[in-house]
């Protein structure tokens, strides 16, 4: 067991305190990973506002972890100490969609992901003999150590800078994974991307590195929309100035093939169904309120018209996340445009630059 630096949430919306904790040495199939640096995801702060009430309290948050393998548990093979690895969603390996290559789909991702405790029930540490929630995503990286699985360390090469990789885990990988993985839309074809965070930019330019003919960025926020048409987008609409679907629609004498929806907003989750053509295909990637209801126009999507939820872009982490540094070093995929850096003592002010908009991808610096 060693001390390790955690932001610690004790209620519902509580700012982060940093604290002294005790983490377990790793058991078997865990990995103890030194984090270098830690990607903030919108599902922080979801969890954050839900602490003691949808998850459980005190909790460590951080699920976009990059480090230096420490130590490794009884029957890890995959890394060794030493590796650069990037941390993602946990899966059980043994249920029907992780046996498919599905893992994101795993039949145990809540309570492997959200329930801040091992399958057995044990929490991964404490203070002073008081249990502490972690092993949110099977890592809870907002810390100087984060104690993870086999199944969601990726080794990443060392010749790219490891504090930029994190984001790779679950936001980069969610949006580029969405074009890349589950729509798959097809050379010269067209797509709309509702919300141009983090994770549309990154579908953004996901669809640009696999030809897509027209792009269509749609926000609320000039400064996005204007790098996102640096990022790939060939067209940028401003919903706070108009109808973002009768531009499109105009835009592109009817409809565009496929959509992406990233806001976790219903109106917005309509609009991105609503400008599909025939058999069009909308995917949604947004958070929503919880138990939020989608009302659709059941004429519209009689006509061939697909609406479907996608988790971590479907991706098979330890596939596609090396497959993304290939395309950063390569300059097909430019992610490090998002991102500003803070130390982790900022923890506090980085989030409130994400939910601002002020910043795409706050990267926490340990």
């Amino acid at each position: 067991m060693l001390q390790a630096k955690v932001a610690v949430v004790r209620q519902a919306g509580a700012p982060f305190q940093i604290e002294t904790v005790e983490i377990d040495a790793p058991r078997a199939g865990e990995v103890l990973v030194k984090i270098a640096a830690t990607g903030i995801c919108h599902t922080d702060m979801y969890a954050q506002g839900l602490a003691g009430l949808a998850f459980p309290a005190p909790v460590v948050l951080g699920h976009e972890g990059a480090g230096v393998v420490e130590a490794v548990g009884e029957g890890v093979t995959k890394v060794q100490v030493g590796d650069h690895v990037v941390l993602t969603f946990n899966s059980c390996g043994r249920c029907l969609n992780c046996e498919d290559g599905a893992p994101a789909y795993c039949q145990s991702f809540m309570p492997l992901n959200m329930g801040g405790v091992r399958a057995d029930g044990s929490t991964t540490m404490r203070q002073n003999g008081t249990p502490i929630h972690g092993g949110f995503f099977g890592q809870s990286s907002f810390g100087t150590y984060a104690l993870a699985y086999e199944r969601n360390v990726v080794k990443v090469p060392k010749d790219v800078p490891l504090e930029l990789l994190g984001p790779l885990g679950c936001g980069l990988q969610t949006g580029a994974g969405s074009i890349m993985n589950a729509l798959r839309p097809e050379v010269g074809s067209s797509i709309a991307i509702f919300g141009t965070g983090a994770v549309g930019m990154a579908a953004i330019m996901a669809a640009r590195a696999i030809g897509c003919g027209t792009i269509i960025g749609v926000d609320v926020k000039p400064n996005r929309l204007e790098l996102a048409r640096e990022l790939g987008a060939t067209h940028v609409i401003n919903a706070a100035e108009v109808d973002p679907v009768q531009a499109i629609r105009e835009l592109t004498g009817g409809g565009v093939r496929y959509s992406l929806e990233a806001t976790g907003i219903t109106k917005v989750m309509r609009q991105a169904v609503d400008v599909l053509v025939p058999r069009g295909v909308c995917g949604i990637v947004g958070l929503p309120a919880p138990q939020a209801e989608l009302a659709l126009d059941a004429n519209l999507v009689l006509f061939g018209r697909t609406v479907r939820g996608i988790i971590e872009g479907e991706s098979v982490p330890d596939i596609f996340i090396p497959a993304l540094v290939e395309l950063y070093k390569q300059g097909r995929f430019p992610f490090d445009r998002l991102i500003r850096k803070f130390p982790f003592d900022q923890i506090n002010e980085a989030m409130h630059a994400s939910e601002s908009g002020e910043v795409l991808k706050p990267i926490l610096v340990m």
